[in-house]
């Protein structure tokens, strides 16, 4: 089955919502963003992520030391970094016990530096923008597609890129930074409904 996250969460319900809709990741972000959220907002939060379900921390712009804390101080085990700079940070990050995920621009071919999974997203990450997916160089294996992705286009993007994974942001908002419930039951339905 498709790899599902639902990225940017900030409140209780819609963690809830994620968990027992069975999404196999949500994740809370740490970088600049209307979606930010505080280590201590974010704790009790992870907690309610139960089951089969992995927390993940987001971040951009944090140097590997900070995002090692930040992800303690939150109690999350894994982390999703979009300025990697090298195997040497992944390395760190491993070595305190995270799972990782490198987050890259489509079109990088620099590779996943050792990480668990590569993320693929658009030019501007987190801008909720589609980009040519369906011809645009692909990492090989497991990877997860992020950009612009919404319940109307999601099951064509996967059918279109043999994505292993998906990640949702603004796809499921009703307003900017504000979760739909409806609409990530619609997205989730709708992933489904190919695997």
């Amino acid at each position: 089955m498709t790899f599902i996250k639902v990225c940017g969460l900030r409140d209780e319900a819609s963690v809830d919502l994620a968990v027992r809709l069975g999404v196999d990741a949500v994740g809370f972000v740490f970088a600049d963003s209307v979606r930010r959220i505080s280590a201590e907002e974010a704790a009790p939060l992870v907690r309610r992520v139960t089951g089969h379900t992995v927390a993940v921390g987001v971040f951009k712009g944090s140097p590997v030391p900070e995002v090692i804390e930040i992800a303690a101080a939150a109690g999350l085990g894994t982390v999703q970094v979009h300025d990697l700079t090298s195997a040497d940070d992944v390395t760190r990050l491993r070595e305190a016990g995270l799972g990782v995920i490198r987050a890259v621009v489509a079109g990088d071919t620099s590779g996943d530096f050792g990480a668990d999974r590569i993320l693929v997203d658009g030019a501007t990450a987190g801008a909720g923008v589609p980009w040519d997916w369906a011809n645009q160089s692909r990492p090989d294996g497991q990877w997860i597609l992020a950009g612009g992705l919404h319940p109307g286009n999601v099951r064509a993007a996967v059918d279109a890129t043999g994505a292993w994974g998906v990640d949702v942001s603004s796809g499921v908002e009703s307003s900017r930074g504000v979760k739909d419930a409806a609409l990530i039951e619609q997205f989730v339905a709708a992933v489904r409904t190919g695997d």
